[in-house]
């Protein structure tokens, strides 16, 4: 992976962001994997939910945002159960997707999801819509 480094104000200010909208500190994590070691998704993901969270701490927003692992996240707490720290991952997840979508608002909400929609999306869709973290 080639990583683009940007200023530190940048850095921090994506880092700040990221805690502030998921409540998560990322820097308690130090990479000992088991999220993604116990991640049912993980086999599908372009970047482990560890390398993520490591990508957030340097700060690198580009490389975290670009990521299709943001949308493979179940939301299903196997990550938060096996974290020795207790980091949420889930929650970190959706600060970032928040980010990608500034104007914090969701396409549609749980009410508004018809049977015949509900048949067509995918499962981890589902579960995100009923499981928002972000302000």
């Amino acid at each position: 992976m080639r990583v683009k480094l940007k200023s530190g104000r940048d850095q921090r200010k994506f880092i700040a962001r990221i805690e502030e909208l998921s409540g998560e500190n990322v820097f308690a994590c130090y990479q000992c994997g088991r999220c993604s070691a116990g991640c049912p998704m993980a086999s599908e993901m372009d970047l482990l939910p560890n390398q993520i969270i490591r990508l957030v701490q340097m700060g690198l927003d580009e490389d975290v945002l670009r990521s299709k692992t943001l949308f493979l996240c179940a939301s299903c707490f196997t990550c938060e159960s096996r974290c020795p720290k207790g980091i949420d991952m889930a929650r970190v997840m959706e600060a970032v997707r928040h980010i990608l979508d500034p104007k914090g608002k969701d396409a549609f909400g749980p009410g508004e999801i018809s049977p015949e929609l509900a048949q067509e999306l995918p499962q981890q869709v589902l579960v995100s819509i009923f499981r928002k973290f972000s302000k």
